[in-house]
């Protein structure tokens, strides 16, 4: 993966250092730039861009990057930013009772109807619906629970035997060809899609990069490790319907069983894992820290409202006529 084109004077500045050595140019220009109004198109890919340099990278741009001091502050400006973002979207969610988390983790994945997204793809939906949905996912799903791993050692006993049991199935139980972003990259090529990791990067907007950027603030901070959980439960929790009726609307395209088995897995994986992620993750967590259980539900309900947030741009484009992506522009 490369760099994507700039949508902004930020990621324009910030690209621009980026391809040079760490400390040849200042990011003056980029930490300028965050003076003006939030642009969540600019503000999003700078944020996805920082983050990446913790996953697969980039191909044109230093590793050393990763841990550079004058990028980590302007990194954080952007994560604040980003913070601000979300309070404003998300109402703050009071504390409970730890024997209560599980029950308020019910009630808010119950409350959230969101749009009907999953049910337009079943029964509605056309290849070309099918092509666009997994482009946008594939931004997460190529890397599908990477972000949540990030909270494995800062947990310790039950929680964190928990969430390592949940990763295992996620990561094929050690076996490759059962990892869920390789069972992701069998639907994508059976669709006609480049399954090559951020190949996409360019044409999603800024509403599919918070989806994942919000998981990678959480998973990069352990004062979120709270909210990292609870965001995981919300996954899991609202997982296994939606991922039945993408399986059944490919099944009304006639498409083939191995491109459909990603989302047949997840109906199935995901209903063992809501028990084990909002009892012995979440519920354990919240015993040993009562502390956090307004950020575990603040996590679920971040999760929540940015995946409505993302659905609703897509079906409000599709409804319309129009295509949900950027452009196409052949990334620099």
């Amino acid at each position: 993966m490369r760099l994507p084109p700039a949508r902004g004077p930020i990621t324009e500045a910030l690209f621009g250092t980026l391809e040079g050595p760490p400390g040849a140019t200042p990011l003056d220009a980029a930490v300028a730039a965050l003076g003006a109004d939030f642009d969540n198109e600019d503000t999003q890919l700078a944020l996805f861009a920082c983050y990446e340099l913790h996953y697969q990278g980039f191909d044109d741009v230093d590793d050393r990057w990763e841990w550079d001091p004058e990028l980590l502050t302007l990194r954080a400006s952007l994560e604040r930013r980003f913070e601000r973002y979300l309070a404003a979207v998300v109402p703050h969610t009071e504390s409970v009772e730890p024997s209560l988390v599980r029950a308020a983790l019910v009630a808010l994945t119950e409350a959230d109807e969101g749009p009907p997204l999953s049910l337009f793809l079943q029964r509605e939906a056309d290849l070309d619906h099918f092509r666009e949905f997994v482009t946008h996912r594939s931004i997460y799903h190529l890397k599908e629970a990477d972000p949540h791993t990030w909270a494995i050692p800062r947990l310790s006993g039950a929680p964190k035997a928990a969430l390592v049991e949940i990763q295992s199935d996620e990561y094929g139980g050690g076996r490759r060809e059962r990892m869920h972003s390789e069972l992701f990259r069998t639907t994508m090529r059976g669709l006609g899609l480049d399954d090559s990791y951020g190949a996409y990067l360019h044409r999603v907007p800024g509403v599919t990069l918070a989806v994942s950027n919000v998981m990678s603030l959480f998973g990069l901070h352990r004062r979120w490790r709270g909210a990292l959980l609870g965001h995981l439960a919300a996954l899991e929790m609202t997982s296994s319907l939606p991922n039945r009726r993408y399986a059944t609307g490919l099944r009304r395209l006639g498409i083939e069983p191995a491109v459909v088995r990603f989302y047949d897995e997840h109906v199935q994986a995901d209903a063992a894992h809501e028990q084990i992620a909002a009892n012995d993750m979440c519920g354990q967590f919240a015993a040993a820290f009562p502390e956090c259980t307004g950020d575990i539900l603040y996590g679920a309900a971040c999760a929540l409202e940015l995946e409505r947030r993302w659905a609703e741009h897509v079906l409000g484009h599709w409804r319309r006529g129009t295509d949900s992506l950027l452009p196409r522009r052949v990334p620099a």
